[in-house]
């Protein structure tokens, strides 16, 4: 007879439920389950593990399999970092600067790093990657955050998708995208853990969207993130439009298919916050994906570690509720400061100042892209494919 965690393994990789990409057979993308499906999908899997130790084995299995499929057989280049910082901006509570090194040999990322005026002796560092909007990083609600997170007393650093911002040196939709995000923010941790004054055993990562893909993907990967914050993506039926989020087996690996639910499970018992809408993928957060994690976060006596804040009546974005939940969550597991940047109980965001996109250029012409750059597609994957 087979044993139940063969038949376990049957269900989530038979494709009785999933739509596979016939041209890609390999990968799970986009709405890959119907919201049915996908608590059938959860239910099996809880099946394969039933306390912590069986699922540290499962964390471990996907784990691995994320890295696999990402073609990742090391974390990072192990020369050390050789970051530019420029363009100093001094705002209220705050200043902002202009940054790039590199991440593997030739390819820089890009983005701007907030610091609080005064910075204490020690402070938390926190990555905010963005999501597939047209002004990335240079967008209102991502300065926003940046600079609310820095006048509560945190290093924070905001950098680009690949083919966004100031990132050009290839298209955003190259085949291995996903791998060369993943590797820009293990070094974008690198990079913040680096920094005078930040504690590394305070770090944290939150984005939303695609950004949030790269919130959990780093969290289940990299130990070294503290708290996550994944905005208005994780979901068990729908795995990322992108290619940058799917476009690589990291979900279906032989033996082994998972969902980013149960990705974002591999982040227990470190503090995690969903938060949802209900105009998106994240609808059923509340009665599907939340109570699955928060079972996990059980079997560690976590569960106050875990919380879904959900927003019925919004949409897809990182807007003022959806941020005022992050900083709180925020506040409370970094020790940051909440009282000094409220007014009326409410976290204040009037004293942030948007910058214009050539204020936070990263290359210009006293900073030029370096000359070891690669430039184009073909070089990218050259290098990605030897790395």
């Amino acid at each position: 007879m087979k044993s139940i965690g063969t038949l376990v393994l049957g269900l989530l990789c038979s494709g009785l439920f999933a739509q596979f990409n016939p041209e890609k057979p390999e990968l799970c993308q986009g709405r890959f389950y119907s919201p049915e499906e996908a608590q059938d999908v959860l239910a099996a899997a809880a099946r394969l593990y039933g306390d912590s130790e069986t699922w540290e084995t499962r964390a471990a299995s996907l784990r691995a399999g994320i890295l696999a499929g990402a073609e990742i057989s090391k974390m990072r280049d192990p020369k050390p970092l050789q970051p530019v910082i420029h363009s100093k901006k001094t705002a209220a509570g705050y200043t902002v600067e202009n940054v790039f090194f590199e991440s593997i040999p030739g390819f820089y990322v890009t983005g701007n790093l907030y610091r609080p005026l005064h910075p204490p002796s020690s402070m938390p560092g926190i990555l905010c990657p963005h999501g597939h909007g047209n002004d990335g990083r240079l967008q209102e609600y991502t300065q926003q955050r940046c600079a609310t997170l820095a006048r509560m007393g945190a290093t924070v650093f905001a950098y680009d998708m690949i083919g966004m911002g100031d990132s050009h040196q290839c298209d955003h939709k190259i085949d291995k995208a996903f791998k060369l995000q993943l590797l820009n923010s293990i070094r974008a941790l690198d990079f913040i853990s680096s920094l005078p004054g930040v504690d590394t055993s305070r770090l944290a990562v939150t984005g939303e969207s695609g950004g949030g893909t790269q919130t959990f993907m780093l969290a289940a990967v990299d130990d070294r993130i503290d708290v996550a914050v994944p905005v208005v993506m994780v979901s068990a039926y729908f795995f990322g439009g992108c290619v940058c989020e799917s476009g690589m087996p990291v979900h279906k690996r032989p033996g082994q298919q998972t969902t980013n639910a149960e990705i974002a499970a591999t982040i227990a018992p470190r503090p995690l916050l969903l938060i949802s809408d209900g105009d998106d993928w994240t609808a059923h957060n509340p009665d599907l994906e939340y109570p699955f994690i928060r079972h996990i976060y059980a079997y560690y006596g976590a569960t106050d570690q875990i919380e879904n804040v959900h927003f019925a009546d919004e949409k897809h974005d990182y807007g003022p509720t959806k941020r005022q939940a992050a900083y709180r969550f925020l506040g409370k597991h970094l020790q940051l400061d909440l009282e000094g940047v409220s007014t009326n109980g409410i976290i204040d965001e009037t004293p942030n100042h948007i910058y214009a996109p050539e204020e936070l250029a990263v290359f210009t012409r006293e900073y030029p892209l370096p000359a070891n750059a690669l430039h184009g597609n073909e070089q990218v994957m050259q290098v990605l494919d030897a790395f």
